[in-house]
């Protein structure tokens, strides 16, 4: 089954600027690896940045109305009124702000009570990946694995915001997952995440999406489980990225938003695999490949992510002539423009790829500029949602499970 993912919303320009001011002191979150750059702005000011935006983010993006108890998150730029990868996403946003909101556990549990109220028809340990403005699921009632991975990895930080001995067992809900992850959203032979678990047939079962390979979330399944599998996947997909990066994006790093031949050698999906004309170039899928990878280049020691990130943090800075008001809405993986205007999904993951890079101060600071100026976009959740995220890890609160 096709999944198209978002409409592209794209929003006011950005105001980008250097600010100088006394470095950031250290935040609530996962001790950075040694040598990780953050934003020239107190932190107080990263704090306050960061609670505006998720205050935005549940005024306009989180309701109850889908059934008493619930939480869900409204993905109001989406084909469906909510969407897995959404769910997964207010999930890991509420439980690493458990120190600064005291909802933060409800809205968990919430969006939890959600999530199991809609399995997949193809097993029911995984979410039904889109549900209609009524709450029902629709499309097929089947799963996406970025939903799935993010809903998993969402209820590992609430166990260690937490624990797990309350009304909720986060850590067994989490591990019953990533389970059911590993037996209908991976192909064990390849190693490959699989696009859900409709993935299977032989159209899609060599395929995958760049956006899915988290390295940080793989660790945590492979530490929450004890599976060496899950090391497995983390490091194919590495070398994966590597071979992408050296094959088709020399100068930039830029990875696609799908990946085919997964059982030979990994490369761009044609135009029009999945979702569009762009799903073999850097676009609203692979915009959050900077962030993702670069969680992990900031949080692990050795990280293969590190010489990925800074592959691509050297092509932007260049490519914009350091300005971030430059960055486009996706390019060719050899940086040609292929959508004109500026989008935070596009903007916000280079400021995580910048912090991994000692000779980007100045850089970073223009990012932290543009990310923490935009005008939030009570119809963007994708956006909102990744821009949080973003200054979760900025702002030093970010928590690795």
């Amino acid at each position: 089954m096709m999944r198209v993912v978002r409409a592209a919303v794209v929003s006011a320009a950005l105001a980008a600027g250097l600010v100088s001011v006394p470095a950031a002191a250290s935040a609530a979150g996962t001790p950075y690896v040694p040598g990780t750059l953050r934003p020239s702005v107190s932190q107080a000011t990263q704090d306050a940045a960061l609670q505006k935006y998720y205050d935005f983010w549940k005024k306009n993006f989180l309701t109850t109305k889908c059934g008493t108890g619930t939480y869900a998150v409204l993905s109001k730029d989406a084909d469906h009124s909510f969407v897995a990868e959404g769910e997964g996403y207010g999930m890991t946003i509420s439980a690493m702000m458990a120190d600064k909101d005291p909802q933060a556990r409800s809205i968990v549990d919430g969006i939890l009570k959600f999530v199991k109220a809609h399995p997949s028809v193809n097993n029911k340990d995984l979410h039904a990946a889109e549900q209609d403005s009524n709450c029902r699921s629709v499309n097929g009632s089947d799963s996406a694995t970025d939903g799935d991975l993010e809903i998993a990895y969402g209820l590992l930080i609430a166990d260690k915001k937490w624990g797990s001995g309350g009304s909720v067992d986060y850590r067994a809900e989490a591990v019953r997952i990533i389970n059911a992850i590993k037996k209908s959203e991976v192909n064990g032979t390849t190693k490959f995440t699989l696009l859900g678990d409709w993935g299977n047939d032989a159209e899609y079962k060599n395929s995958s999406r760049s956006s899915d390979w988290m390295p940080g979330h793989l660790r945590a399944f492979a530490a929450a489980t004890g599976d060496s599998f899950w090391t497995s996947v983390r490091t194919r997909s590495e070398t994966a990225v590597s071979q992408l990066q050296s094959s088709y994006a020399p100068n930039t790093g830029l990875l696609p938003d799908f990946v085919v031949s997964t059982n030979s050698t990994p490369k761009p999906a044609p135009s029009n695999f999945l979702e569009g004309p762009y799903d073999g170039k850097y676009s609203w899928n692979a915009c959050r490949d900077p962030w993702r990878l670069g969680a992990d280049a900031i949080s692990f020691s050795g990280s293969a992510a590190v010489a990925q990130v800074r592959k691509m943090n050297t092509w932007i800075k260049s490519a914009t002539g350091g300005d971030p008001a430059k960055i486009q809405s996706g390019y060719s993986l050899s940086g040609a423009k292929t959508e004109s205007g500026q989008h935070p999904c596009f903007t916000a993951p280079f400021a995580v790829a910048a912090m991994t890079d000692p000779g980007s101060q100045a850089w970073l600071d223009k990012l932290w500029t543009a990310v923490s100026s935009w005008s939030p976009d009570s119809t963007d959740y994708y956006g909102t949602g990744i821009t949080i995220q973003v200054l979760l890890i900025l702002s030093g609160n970010y928590v690795a499970a």
